[in-house]
């Protein structure tokens, strides 16, 4: 692709070319795919270890990916503060907002991760109800490392994020690649060579996540890069920019944590529906990873291109560069779900399930596709653009309304109370919810209010 600059308005500096912009965005792509596929892969290696095994990773992995999506979300949305003073030339500034969110990431982690060990008993209960013993030695025994990898995988995302900021999106996917690979390695070895159960699932998981965390921050120490940590022994808090980082970090973690809850609690309803449903819509989950990872991925681009935009004032730019990633995220994430699509006659031959979960299979995961292509992006991008640009607190009220007062009231009366099961509640978050999240952030970014939400010099 040619060197040149996004179309904009009038003679003016652009802050990313098209190469930049691509350079940011392919790694995403790419990182996200890995993610995807090292989770199938660890799926099929517990499937091996037996039934008590893949209940305890369900059912901890249920909480340990809430606590992830929450730290990924901080970090993202903290990370666009540090954006918005590379965007006003403060590169003092944007350093130490970059410091101030690593320290953020690694305090409340292990702040969380101590009340999960503290009330341990007491969350599995209530959140799962009676759970068999067999299976709950084996939740315990992995419930103990993966808690315990939650510091680590918080502080890669936070330093991944920071990278993003600066344009290098490929140093996050080489750690990951890293972090991926010792991790499916590690499962395989232990398992497969010394023949550990559920533990050799659950130690390359903290392993993994710890080295890619100490490696991402010892790369960010660096003092060549435009965003760099400092020597720890000189840290100090600084309430001034911590204030911003909160701004915007903690309504994005909220607003994810939100929104991972509102799924288990759409979990627990299908679960009431039987057999069928339940394996329909893991098997819509599953290819719902697909439908919607080049979004997800380019979201995290576009967080740092808003962000500097907004930063240097540049709302133009802002603009003029969510319209060419919007474009770019209709044509490949249309691509991919046309080609999900023509595939699922083959996919439910390899499922191999019955005849009336495969019909409910079919049904979720053309609702999603179709959705994914059209609906998503105006649900979501528009969301990542308002963060990036400052204006989290709308973001995440607009998504927790929507949560709970269309996406999980509707699912109830459409799928319990009107009799259509788990197609009512897939209806009502891929259709209904995702429809009127759009009208909400469309009618907010046309309102221009984004461009008052930034810091300030």
């Amino acid at each position: 692709m040619a060197d040149n600059p996004v179309s904009l308005p009038g003679n003016k500096n652009v802050l990313f070319t098209n190469r930049q912009l691509v350079t940011l965005m392919w790694p995403l792509l790419l990182e996200q795919m890995l993610a995807i596929a090292v989770g199938l892969a660890d799926s099929l290696m517990v499937a091996t270890v037996g039934d008590a095994a893949i209940s305890a990773v369900s059912l901890v992995d249920s909480i340990s990916n809430l606590m992830i999506y929450i730290f990924s979300a901080m970090a993202t949305g903290g990370a666009a503060v540090a954006g918005q003073y590379i965007g006003l030339k403060q590169k003092e500034d944007a350093c130490n907002a970059g410091q101030q969110l690593i320290a953020l990431l690694g305090a409340v982690s292990v702040f969380f991760v101590a009340l999960l060990y503290l009330f341990r008993t007491q969350i599995l209960t209530v959140m799962f109800g009676h759970i068999e013993p067999d299976v709950m030695d084996a939740t315990n025994t992995y419930y103990l490392y993966v808690m315990a990898s939650i510091p680590g995988i918080a502080l890669y995302n936070g330093g991944a994020a920071l990278f993003r900021t600066m344009g290098r999106s490929d140093v996050s996917l080489k750690v990951s690649l890293l972090m991926n690979g010792i991790n499916v390695t590690g499962n395989a070895i232990l398992i497969f060579g010394v023949g550990m159960d559920v533990a050799g699932v659950a130690i390359p998981t903290l392993i993994s996540r710890t080295v890619a965390a100490a490696v991402i921050l010892a790369l960010l120490f660096n003092k060549k890069l435009m965003l760099h940590l400092s020597d720890v022994r000189g840290f100090r808090l600084n309430m001034r920019l911590m204030r911003n980082i909160f701004y915007i970090g903690v309504p994005s973690g909220v607003e994810n944590g939100m929104f991972q809850l509102g799924r288990l609690v759409l979990f627990s309803l299908i679960s009431t529906f039987g057999t069928a449903s339940m394996v329909a819509n893991a098997i819509g989950n599953t290819l719902g990873n697909f439908n919607c990872f080049a979004g997800q991925a380019i979201n995290l681009g576009l967080a740092a291109v808003v962000s500097q935009c907004v930063g240097a004032g540049e709302f133009d730019q802002a603009r003029a560069y969510f319209r060419k990633i919007v474009k770019w995220t209709y044509v490949i994430q249309g691509a991919v779900n046309l080609l999900i699509i023509s595939m699922l006659p083959l996919i439910m031959r390899v499922y191999d399930v019955s005849p009336e979960a495969e019909r409910l299979a079919v049904t979720v995961s053309l609702i999603h596709g179709i959705s994914a292509m059209t609906l998503w992006v105006p649900a979501f991008m528009i969301a990542a653009f308002l963060r990036a640009a400052g204006d989290a607190k709308f973001t995440m009220l607009a998504s927790m309304t929507t949560m709970w007062l269309v996406r999980v009231l509707l699912a109830y009366i459409l799928g319990k109370y009107m009799g259509y099961g788990v197609v009512g509640v897939w209806f009502a978050h891929a259709v209904v919810d995702w429809t009127v999240r759009g009208i909400l952030f469309y009618r907010r970014y046309r309102s221009g209010k984004w461009q008052t939400m930034g810091i300030k010099a």
